[in-house]
């Protein structure tokens, strides 16, 4: 694959899928050659606008074709553990969006068959790439910063079933199993400490969506450091994720690839790599690791124990009532 351009497949043309889209533009060398959407008109018309020759409904027929060597997988989360061990049976590299699966036992079927197919099979946990939380990254690993504490907030407006760009969505999005997974992974990442305690409480079941609106957890490291998440899908204000890093030498504001001092001053990331767009970085990742013949970053092996927590976390949920 050193020479060769990498032919690449996308499903799910909503908004997730156009943000890999406009980040694979960027990227020389490879080329999306179908891509596979729910509703066959609206697919062809992003197609069109991204010169894709081969549209479609079904996943399979796009794994059918003998020149495509990689899947990108921006499907409902109930999905993506089953087309991921698709992709892989079929001998394709895959990246799945975040979450890798909504079970443990959805996530562990995936990493298994990536040890037996030795393919590349990552998943989207943007935040490791994000320059904002590489900046952070560096810091940490020169031993410059050392956290004590995250204070994280997920906040979205979501009381109806719609998608980031406020269309109606086929799927019910999950604050647990998806938003959540962003900052489990991350922190124990970031502290480079394995989570050894982890704790949840969610406020009252949306009576048409069937979820939790509401949810906080709290996340304690092997080395100490502390964790606390607020996440909400009832929020009437600024909408997505903000990291508060405090350490033992800085304090740091993270809003998406964007970082700024505890005193709201911007710290200028521009330098931190080759783009400031976290999702063309993750994916520049994912096909240099093919190229190489290596294990990316945020391999599904090396995400799997976000997903130990998660399910920990389902299990004191679920006792709660």
């Amino acid at each position: 694959m050193t020479d060769k351009t990498i032919k690449v497949a996308l499903a799910g043309a909503g908004a997730f899928g156009i943000k890999h889209l406009d980040g694979i533009r960027n990227i020389p060398g490879v080329e999306v050659i179908s891509l596979i959407g729910r509703e066959l008109d609206k697919t062809r018309e992003v197609a069109a606008k991204y010169g894709i020759g081969h549209v479609t409904t079904e996943l399979s027929e796009s794994l059918a074709m003998a020149e495509l060597d990689a899947v990108i997988l921006c499907t409902p989360t109930q999905m993506h553990a089953e087309q991921s061990v698709a992709c892989l049976k079929a001998g394709k590299h895959v990246q799945v969006e975040i979450p890798l699966a909504d079970s443990l036992a959805g996530a562990q079927a995936v990493v298994d068959l990536q040890k037996q197919t030795g393919l590349v099979a990552m998943c989207g946990h943007t935040r490791r790439f994000n320059p904002s939380h590489q900046y952070v990254h560096q810091r940490i690993q020169r031993g410059e910063f050392h956290i004590q504490q995250m204070d994280v907030q997920t906040y979205f407006f979501r009381r109806t079933n719609t998608n980031a760009l406020g269309q109606p969505r086929s799927w019910t999005d999950h604050l647990l199993w998806h938003h959540a997974a962003h900052t489990v992974d991350l922190f124990a990442y970031q502290c480079n400490s394995p989570i050894v305690a982890a704790h949840a409480m969610q406020g009252p079941i949306h009576p048409v969506l069937g979820i939790a609106m509401d949810m906080s957890i709290q996340l304690k490291a092997a080395n100490g450091a502390i964790c606390t998440l607020s996440l909400s899908f009832n929020n009437d204000g600024p909408l997505g994720t903000f990291f508060r890093y405090i350490g033992d030498t800085a304090t740091y504001i993270a809003r998406y690839d964007d970082l700024f001092t505890g005193k709201d001053e911007k710290i200028d990331v521009s330098q931190v790599d080759v783009s400031m767009n976290g999702i063309e970085l993750q994916d520049r990742e994912f096909f240099a690791a093919i190229r190489e013949g290596r294990e990316p970053n945020a391999s599904v092996g090396r995400v799997f124990d976000c997903y130990r927590v998660l399910h920990e976390l389902e299990r004191q949920l679920a006792a709660q009532g």
